[in-house]
């Protein structure tokens, strides 16, 4: 049976899929390889991690296209970007994405994965991107982004959903983003230098609301409206070459559901563009529909040539839960440590780590412990420019294909 259970989790582990999506068309060649994974040491949970690989290629076809693909062997993100197609400062994009697991949903509890009440979900959508940048000439650009896309769920049961327990109805989603964003934070593990301030609204509408669960206990509202800031800074000091990372994240919501809110928990840095890390808890463990998040980094090198550094982090939270999952406390912390190789030539890093969830409810009170592994391979190595923020919560359900 271990030997059974092993080989699963192996092809499991070559099915990961990537929901991450970017909101400008990025001006640099870029190939990347991303993977996390957090194991919890306590309780039972949704396996979490990411892998996936990033290709960016301006001058696609022609010298004022770009296509970026986030490839997965169960899902796949796209865009194809005309830069200047609206103006001189104004590109247009047009993408398409889907696959299998995007859109399922794990209920987590008072610290209980509650398997009986989640349920797979898949799709696809198509959307089209407006990007305008307003300072051309400024070292640090400001820009504005509206982006729309249509996207379509078919929802069933795993193998350990409860017989009585309703999935929502297949149905479509049409949501609307925009924002500013001043700076940017690139997809990469502990960037040397990065800035960023940007503000977001997020519009989700839905052609079959209704209810779902045991005997309709849930509901998916017709509309959500999700509104967000983000404040972040890297920094790497020249003398001691420590590298410094700071980002306060906070949001609220107009009729958030399950489907909508905001979920907090795990560490995994490159999950989303704007992962909502509490180390040491369960990935997606905390639902809210208004939230404060700030987390940390540290890095310190331990060897002359810094390929090998030691790594804290911390993060701490206020959040009001969202009816019908919430639990005692609405301040959350959380704190690890871990130790960071990368090549001299900078294309691998790998950093294995510990994180405590403080606060974290399990079995036997307060306090959580897990273990995590990130990888990156950088194929290009390029330095420069930004990749641009999205929802918070762009990465949704893989990791339920574990729990069948």
């Amino acid at each position: 049976m271990k030997v059974r259970a092993t080989f699963k989790i192996l092809i499991w582990l070559m099915l990961f899929q990537s929901a991450v999506a970017f909101a400008q068309i990025d001006p640099v060649r870029r190939e990347l390889i991303q993977m996390g994974y957090n194991q919890p040491v306590e309780g039972q949970s949704p396996v979490s991690g990411y892998a996936f690989y990033y290709h960016n290629e301006p001058d696609f076809l022609r010298t004022n296209m770009t296509l970026r693909v986030a490839l997965a062997p169960v899902y796949l993100d796209s865009e194809l970007g005309f830069i200047h197609g609206l103006g001189p400062q104004t590109d247009f994009a047009i993408g398409a994405a889907g696959g299998g697991f995007a859109d399922s949903y794990n209920e987590i509890d008072g610290g209980r994965f509650i398997k009986a009440q989640s349920f797979e979900g898949h799709g696809g959508e198509l959307s089209a991107s407006v990007y305008h940048l307003f300072n051309p000439n400024d070292q640090i650009p400001l820009s504005y982004v509206l982006h729309t896309a249509a996207h379509y769920s078919t929802y069933n049961r795993n193998d350990s959903t409860d017989p009585a327990f309703q999935v929502p109805d297949d149905g479509m989603t049409f949501r609307v983003r925009t924002g500013l964003r001043y700076g940017g934070i690139e997809p990469t593990l502990f960037p040397d230098l990065a800035m960023e301030l940007a503000v977001w609204y997020e519009g989700q509408f839905r052609t079959d609301e209704g209810t779902y669960g045991f005997g309709g206990d849930r509901r998916i509202e017709s509309a959500s409206h999700l509104f967000w800031g983000s404040a972040a800074l890297s920094y790497t000091f020249p003398d001691t070459k420590q590298n410094l990372f700071i980002r306060l994240i906070a949001g609220t919501s107009v009729d958030a559901d399950r489907m909508s809110a905001y979920r907090l928990g795990g560490f995994l840095p490159l999950i989303a563009e704007y992962p909502l890390s509490l180390p040491g808890y369960y990935y997606q463990e905390i639902s809210a529909k208004r939230f404060a998040l700030l987390n940390a980094s540290y890095l310190v090198p331990l060897t002359k040539n810094q390929q090998w550094n030691v790594e804290f982090n911390a993060a701490s939270a206020l959040v009001d839960y969202l009816p019908g999952t919430q639990q005692p406390g609405d301040s959350l912390s959380g704190v690890g440590a871990g130790i960071l190789y990368h090549s001299p030539s900078d294309k691998y890093k790998v950093i294995v780590s510990y994180e405590y969830g403080i606060d974290a409810i399990r079995d036997h009170g307060r306090g959580a412990n897990s273990i995590s592994f990130l990888l990156q391979i950088d194929l290009e190595k390029v330095v420069g420019h930004s990749f641009t923020p999205v929802h918070p919560d762009q990465w949704n359900g893989w990791q339920h294909i574990f729990n069948r």
